[in-house]
């Protein structure tokens, strides 16, 4: 009976991971126009929850960012995460324009380069955080969501798996600060 329960849960997992991703495109003909170096430059802050994977609350995070473009258009933000434990993380980000509405970013807690497109009022990305460096078997692959409303706030919805299975997930509001 356990192995039936296993190998059910493996299967769903495996199903929950293979559907096909929203396409991008849905959003071309919606504004505003997102584009997140724009956003990005300057003072941000966010605050969110963060839900396991059956939907429950299992805690806040808030974010303070302030970004700031080169001369050649490439955005570097520095993040400071806060967790409702008071664990404070920073992330310092670089990000550029590779076509009209691709993008690609890096950032000292990332493995690789995350690869993201814009389309209407809609961005997505997806990326690989290295929760402790050094240790492969910890890295969790990030797929991001950005959709920017009418008065210019930005809701960001992050799913966070291992595999294809969902940890958890981050719904987070994203404004300008004064």
């Amino acid at each position: 009976m356990r192995a039936k329960c296993l190998s059910a849960w493996l299967l769903a997992a495996a199903l929950g991971g293979c559907a096909p991703p929203m396409p991008l495109s849905r959003f071309a003909a919606q504004g505003p126009e997102f584009d997140p170096i724009r956003f990005f430059t300057g003072h941000t802050r966010s605050w969110g929850v963060m839900e396991d994977r059956g939907g429950a609350p299992v805690g806040r995070v808030m974010t303070d960012c302030l970004g700031e473009t080169d001369a050649d258009g490439t955005l570097r933000m520095v993040q400071r995460l806060t967790l409702e434990d008071g664990t404070v993380q920073t992330r310092v980000w670089r990000m550029r324009r590779v076509a009209p509405h691709r993008f690609e970013a890096t950032a000292n807690d990332m493995l690789g380069t995350a690869q993201g497109e814009a389309s209407g009022r809609a961005f997505h990305w997806r990326w690989v955080l290295a929760t402790d460096p050094g240790h492969p078997l910890k890295d969790v692959t990030m797929r991001q969501w950005m959709y920017l409303m009418d008065d210019g706030a930005m809701v960001n919805r992050t799913t966070i798996s291992k595999l294809g299975v969902i940890l958890e997930e981050v719904t987070e509001q994203f404004e300008h600060a004064p």
